[in-house]
C-alpha cells in the first residue's frame, strides 16, 4: 500500500511540475504523449509494488524469433 502511495505522490510532483509547462508552451501533442505514458508508468509501477506478474518483453522477441533460429542454425548442429 505504501508503494501505491509513493508511486501516486511521485506522479503528482512530477504532473505539478511538468504539466503547466506544456500547457504554457501549447504543447498539446507531448501533452497527450506525457499523460500516455505517464499513466502506463504509473500502472506498471503500481503493479510492481504490489508483486503483480509483469510479463518481460523480451519473452515475446525470443518466442518470436526461437523457430527461426532453429530452422537456420539446426541444420549447423546436427552436421
Amino acid at each position: 500500500m505504501w508503494e501505491t502511495i509513493g508511486i501516486l505522490a511521485a506522479a503528482a510532483v512530477i504532473i505539478l511540475i511538468e504539466v503547466p509547462r506544456l500547457i504554457k508552451k501549447k504543447l498539446r501533442k507531448e501533452l497527450w504523449v506525457f499523460t500516455i505514458l505517464l499513466i502506463v508508468g504509473i500502472g506498471i509501477g503500481i503493479a510492481e509494488g504490489l508483486h503483480w506478474p509483469i510479463p518481460n518483453p523480451l519473452d515475446m522477441v525470443i518466442a518470436v524469433y526461437e523457430p527461426i533460429s532453429n530452422i537456420i542454425y539446426g541444420p549447423l548442429k546436427e552436421g
